[in-house]
């Protein structure tokens, strides 16, 4: 059964920090790309960024939105990604997803990824 457990969001001032964290547990296959997406409230749900098991290699965002201030990562040994957000703004503010996808057809969008945590917030103040 796998299963993807985030945690870290919280809440903090503009311009602060927050690393969220995934762990990952009964994942089959190491060929996985891991996500993280987010959702404001009224809004459609958006890739963040995601990042390859096996490789490292990440992705981000087209957007200026995060790029520069948001880094993906993992470590193999725990099996967990982490999400640094730095310069945070208020409109960073969202429920952030973590979600494990296997075939890399689409790696941007969630209709893709087989496998989601089940959220943390994450509040931003100005």
């Amino acid at each position: 059964q796998v299963q993807l457990v985030e945690s870290g969001g919280g809440l903090v001032q503009a311009g602060g920090s927050l690393r969220l964290s995934c762990a990952a547990s009964g994942l089959t296959s190491s060929s996985y790309y891991m996500g993280w997406f987010r959702q404001a409230p009224g809004k459609e749900r958006e890739f963040v960024a995601t990042i390859r098991w096996t490789s490292g290699r990440t992705y981000y965002a087209d957007s200026d939105s995060v790029k520069g201030r948001f880094t993906i990562s993992r470590d193999n040994s725990n099996d967990t990604v982490y999400l640094q957000m730095n310069s945070l703004k208020p409109e960073d503010t969202a429920v952030y997803y973590c979600a494990a996808e296997a075939t890399g057809r689409d790696i941007y969008s969630g209709d893709e990824y087989d496998y989601w945590g089940q959220g943390t917030q994450v509040t931003v103040s100005s």
